[in-house]
C-alpha cells in the first residue's frame, strides 16, 4: 500500500520528512494540502488528524503527526539500517536530545518572533530576535564538539535541524555570527541526499510567499 503523505511545501517540519524519506529511497504518495484556503479544515482531514495539522502520514492502519515522530518512524520501519537513528541507547539518546532541542527551543525562538509578523503584520521585536541567537548560539556549541549534530554521521537530529536553519536563513536572520552553525549548514547544502529538490525548492517558495505576504 502506498504511504499518504499530506504536506505543505513551505513548511520546515513537512520538508523534513521529504528529505528523510529521500534519504531512505522511500517513495511517498504527496497530498499537498492548502492551509491557506483551509484544506486542512475539511471533515475528512480532520477525521484523518483532529490536530488537522501538517505533516500528516498515513501508513496503512497507521496515522501519524508531528514531524519529529515521523522521521524517527520512517527510519525505523524502512531504514536498511540504523545510521539515521542509532540503536545504540547513548548515541540515540543524543539524536532524540537534539531533535527535542528543535522542537522546545529552536523552532519556538523563530516561529515566535516571525510566524506573527508574516502572517499577521506585528512587528518584529529585539527581545525575540534574541531568543533566535540564544538557540543558535547553544545550536554553535553542540556542533563545536562533533561534525554533525549529534555526533560524526549524519542522523534525522540533521535533517530536522536544517529545515529549521534554512528557514531562520530564509527570512534574513545572520547566521556568520555562528560559524559553527554556518560551516555545518554549507555542508548539509552538499551532502543531505535531495537538499535542492527536497528543501531548498520549498525554501524558494517559502520566501516568494514571505514577500508577497510582508510588502508594503
Amino acid at each position: 500500500m502506498p504511504i499518504d503523505f499530506y504536506y505543505t511545501p513551505g513548511s520546515p517540519p513537512c520538508r523534513s520528512v521529504l528529505l528523510t524519506a529521500k534519504a531512505l529511497g522511500l517513495e511517498l504518495n504527496l497530498k499537498t494540502l492548502d492551509l491557506h484556503h483551509g484544506e486542512h479544515m475539511k471533515p475528512e482531514f480532520i477525521k484523518l488528524n483532529p490536530q488537522h495539522c501538517v505533516p500528516t502520514l498515513v501508513d496503512g492502519d497507521l496515522v501519524l503527526w508531528e514531524s519529529r515522530a515521523i522521521i524517527v518512524y520512517l527510519v525505523q520501519a524502512y531504514g536498511k539500517d540504523d545510521s539515521l537513528f542509532p540503536k545504540d541507547p547513548k548515541k540515540q539518546a543524543l539524536v532524540n536530545q537534539r531533535l527535542q532541542f528543535d522542537v522546545s527551543t529552536l523552532y519556538p525562538a523563530f516561529s515566535d518572533q516571525y510566524y506573527p509578523w508574516i502572517f499577521a503584520g506585528v512587528p518584529k521585536s529585539d527581545d525575540k530576535e534574541k531568543k533566535i541567537h540564544d538557540a543558535l548560539e547553544f545550536l554553535d556549541i553542540f556542533l563545536g564538539s562533533s561534525t554533525w549534530a549529534a555526533g560524526d554521521s549524519v542522523t534525522v537530529a540533521d535533517v530536522a535541524l536544517v529545515a529549521s536553519i534554512s528557514t531562520i536563513e530564509a527570512v534574513g536572520v545572520d547566521l556568520s555570527k555562528h560559524a559553527n552553525v554556518s560551516k555545518w549548514f554549507e555542508k548539509c547544502k552538499t551532502t543531505l541526499v535531495g537538499y535542492q529538490e527536497y528543501n531548498q525548492k520549498g525554501i524558494d517558495g517559502f520566501k516568494i510567499m514571505v514577500a508577497n505576504l510582508t510588502k508594503q
